[in-house]
């Protein structure tokens, strides 16, 4: 595909500009490949590392007007905690900013001037938590992966909707940085001020689009609801060692005391070192080994997984992990934890037949009603809420009784609203 390159764009979505000839070399149209946005409008500016840029740099956002777009690098993969080493602002008046939050602990005087107004953020969910760690809270917020989501986009990345919708494509290629690296080359900074410099327009554009497949009062019910939960604490994962990947091929309860015992030991090590735990120790080494259960450093590491030279400096961690497992009486080995929730949907049908049916029925409702409005299923009600509610339906199945279920499983009034009617009806036993 041809591409030509800009290195300075406007506020306005490109299609919409009037005060440009049709053929201008440095915007895209109707007629053209989406252009490659390689610069920043006002170029990329360093990163701020002191409190006198600080206070220079919310001044000039508290002079500016309108939402603040907002974004977050993480370093996911390479260190353990989910800390924000790179927070990025663009507000109109104000330019783009890059903050290197590592130097400041919190940014309350950041916090004071940007919470008031309405934030934009592109899959806020998982920016939040690392932004709520630096004090930084909204009290409004626009999301414009879930905005895209709920007007029935298929494609809802960055990247994907800045091509389709204004014209411009995002290089993605520091996506999966290590952002904990100093000092951030200068393409990361580019990379990083660009992924805030078109969600103003975006947001406007998908606005719009909701306004008119009159969905505008959904997307403000669960923006509300990314607020609400914005500064909750992160949730804590019972057993989270039974989240290792190929777990489901360990076989008994002795062999996953020892894919626990190993766990423990790398997320210690892990936690230690801020390294991300899969750089310390792959799940699948730790499965080979529960599954071998070595008894000497030569047997392990003979394992896959067992061959790097920092993770054979550790045998003797992991020798005694396993040691730790075997001396274990039968009391304290792993059982299964219990459950809060229905049994998982393949067991259904030999447990209960007629929960099976039910839950049958409320799926067939929940895909029709979501084709019918353009939205993905677990937009529309969350899968889980519609098994809690098949497994077990309130006693009298009236359209009051269901959603008041739907409401304390955290659904929205708009959800409530559309689903309930139909699962009410999905909920019943049909007559023979």
């Amino acid at each position: 595909m041809p591409q030509r390159t800009v290195v300075r764009v406007t506020d306005e979505p490109p299609a919409r500009r009037r005060d440009e000839e049709p053929d201008s070399p440095d915007k895209p149209d109707d007629k053209t490949e989406p252009v490659l946005l390689t610069a920043p409008r006002d170029g990329t500016p360093e990163p701020i590392t002191d409190r006198a840029e600080l206070a220079r740099a919310v001044e000039r956002f508290a002079q500016g007007s309108g939402p603040v777009a907002v974004d977050a690098e993480r370093a996911s993969g390479y260190r353990y905690t989910h800390r924000a080493y790179l927070v990025q602002l663009r507000r109109a008046g104000a330019g783009t900013v890059l903050i290197d939050p590592l130097p400041f602990g919190q940014l309350p005087e950041l916090d004071e001037v940007i919470s008031p107004t309405e934030w934009i953020l592109h899959a806020a969910s998982q920016d939040l938590p690392c932004l709520t760690e630096l004090g930084l809270r909204p009290t409004r917020l626009f999301d414009t992966e879930l905005a895209a989501r709920l007007c029935g986009f298929e494609r809802v990345g960055l990247a994907a909707l800045t091509e389709s919708l204004l014209g411009y494509t995002l290089e993605k290629h520091h996506s999966a940085a290590d952002w904990s690296t100093r000092p951030l080359p200068t393409s990361w900074l580019t990379y990083a001020a660009l992924d805030v410099e078109l969600l103003l327009q975006l947001r406007d554009t998908l606005a719009e689009e909701l306004h008119e497949q009159g969905k505008t009062e959904w997307a403000a019910q669960e923006f509300a609801a990314l607020v609400a939960s914005a500064g909750d604490p992160p949730r804590v994962r019972a057993d989270p060692w039974r989240r290792t990947s190929g777990i489901h091929r360990v076989r008994g309860a002795r062999a996953l005391a020892r894919v626990r015992a190993l766990w423990h030991a790398r997320d210690e090590i892990a936690a230690r070192r801020d390294a991300s735990p899969g750089r310390v120790l792959a799940d699948a080494a730790i499965i080979a080994a529960a599954e071998a259960d070595p008894k000497d450093e030569r047997t392990l590491l003979a394992l896959a997984g067992f061959g790097g030279r920092s993770v054979r400096r550790l045998a003797p961690t992991w020798l005694a992990a396993l040691s730790d497992a075997r001396t274990l009486t039968d009391r304290e080995l792993p059982t299964t934890p219990p459950s809060d929730g229905p049994p998982p949907p393949h067991r259904w049908a030999e447990r209960d037949p007629v929960a099976a049916g039910r839950l049958a029925r409320c799926r067939e409702l929940v895909t029709s009603l979501a084709t019918a409005n353009r939205v993905p299923p677990e937009n529309l009600i969350t899968p889980d809420s519609v098994r809690r509610l098949a497994w077990s339906p309130p006693e009298e199945l009236t359209e009051e009784a269901v959603g008041a279920v739907l409401s304390g499983y955290g659904a929205r009034p708009w959800q409530v609203a559309l689903v309930t009617p139909g699962l009410t009806a999905a909920l019943e036993v049909p007559s023979e």
